[in-house]
């Protein structure tokens, strides 16, 4: 697909782009090279002015972002504006922390002083996807950028508007040229930009493919890499549950973002004797979304971003049917233009079906009963993936057992996995590596430098 703006309500193309020529390639690593020997030297104090002046726009601009965002990725208009919103929120967390999440730390050895400094590497790599297309960038940029790095972003190439928006942010809230860059290029320049030795590590949130890919190229010029890649997040309901709060955060968890999110709740895995309920309740607010033009303020399901995870999600769903499972709601795209998709729910899933192994990138529920924790936990955990998960439980033994043996980068009990800047976000298994956000997600792009004197 070339870099073009295609509305997936209807299926326009609204805008084409042309990609950077390998000169013009050139010219933005020249430029982030030049743009960093100066950046680096910049106080706290300056770039966490020009971060909250980045926040402000966000915060002003945020119906006219979210405009950008729902016309080419589809995200119902209320859901964008609050992605805006929140990552105004990232800028304001950083720029108000950095100093501190950086400062020198003193280490008492064999030295008359000795500590630990963090120092920036220089320009980092970002490769961002389409299905949140501020968010993603946003939790990137503001702790790569207070750490004194400079950025370069090569995002989806079906949201070029949100990628050249998100530069003049950063433009017109005063960093200098060259700190933050968007590279309208396809993914074959991807090896070219990260194998150049003036870009000094990378950064990718998408798919398994797409994340070992970078990883490896990476590991061959031996540069670190921070991945953030799929998810198949399990939504555990046992007996002692609030059966009305886990139902309608079962419901918000999965139609999040249409259910194109890698933190969405997709497996929903429920003690039997709480089941029939459980799926009585989902079934019938999921039936009664109302899906149509992301535009509308009371659209709560808009259309997938492409025609091909339509495709590939229904797919998935037929291949489950056909195996034996029973579709409660849903199950087959709308006959109407666009990639709608309609809030469906499987149970009855047979082992071996798709539902066991895949992750469902869309508005898909998929049920399982299980009679025991033992059980749920362990299939809970039969999955390569590992980014986050959600336990509902008010049994404090239950609870324990779920923290400590869920397998995943992010456990939260009684409510829906969500990132927050205040908090550490990352995987573990195929869903990826190192972590984003709060102190740790700043740490992972500087120099670390033990300091000794005598």
């Amino acid at each position: 697909m070339g870099i073009a703006t295609i509305n997936p309500a209807t299926g326009e193309t609204v805008k084409t782009f042309t990609a950077l020529t390998d000169a013009e390639i050139e010219n933005a690593l020249a430029l982030a090279d030049r743009a960093f020997r100066d950046y680096r030297r910049i106080s706290f104090d300056t770039r966490s002015q020009w971060m909250q002046n980045a926040a402000n726009l966000l915060e002003e601009n945020a119906e006219t972002y979210a405009k950008i965002m729902t016309l080419e990725m589809g995200k119902p208009i209320t859901a964008a504006i609050a992605e805006a919103k929140k990552s105004a929120s990232v800028c304001r967390y950083y720029a108000e922390n950095a100093a501190q999440f950086l400062a020198d730390v003193p280490v008492s050895s064999d030295a008359s002083n000795s500590f630990v400094s963090y120092e920036p590497l220089g320009a980092i790599l970002a490769v961002m996807p389409w299905n949140f297309p501020f968010w993603q960038v946003f939790r990137f940029a503001a702790p790569a950028l207070m750490a004194g790095n400079v950025g370069l972003l090569k995002h989806a190439s079906n949201v070029p508007q949100c990628a050249l928006a998100i530069a003049e942010i950063f433009q017109n809230a005063g960093f200098p040229d060259g700190v933050f860059q968007t590279l309208l290029v396809g993914s074959n320049k991807v090896a070219q930009i990260i194998t150049d030795d003036r870009v000094k590590a990378g950064t990718l949130t998408g798919s398994e493919p797409a994340g070992a890919s970078l990883a490896s190229l990476a590991g061959q010029n031996i540069k670190k890499t921070v991945l953030e890649l799929g998810g198949s997040d399990p939504f555990i309901v046992l007996e002692s549950a609030d059966l009305n709060a886990a139902v309608e955060a079962a419901v918000t968890a999965r139609m999040l973002n249409n259910g194109q999110s890698c933190i969405a709740a997709k497996r929903f895995i429920l003690i039997s004797s709480i089941a029939d309920e459980f799926e009585r309740c989902m079934a019938e607010k999921f039936a009664a979304l109302k899906i149509g033009d992301p535009m509308l303020p009371d659209t709560e399901v808009g259309p997938l971003a492409t025609p091909d995870i339509l495709m590939e999600l229904d797919d998935q769903v037929q291949r489950c049917v056909e195996l034996g499972a029973k579709v409660l709601t849903g199950g087959q795209p709308l006959n109407c233009p666009g990639n709608f998709y309609p809030p469906t729910i499987l149970t009855q899933i047979p082992e071996g079906a798709p539902a066991y192994s895949e992750e469902f990138f869309g508005p898909v529920a998929l049920i399982f009963r299980v009679n025991s924790l033992d059980e749920a936990i362990t299939l809970a955990n039969s999955t390569i993936f590992g980014l986050g998960a959600s336990a509902w439980t008010t049994n404090q033994a239950e609870q324990e057992r779920l923290i400590r043996e869920l397998e995943a980068g992010a456990v939260f009990i009684n409510g829906l996995v969500k990132s927050d800047p205040r908090l550490p976000f990352g995987g573990i298994k195929r869903s990826g590596y190192g972590r984003e956000l709060s102190i740790q997600g700043i740490h992972e792009f500087v120099n670390i430098k033990t300091v000794w004197m005598k």
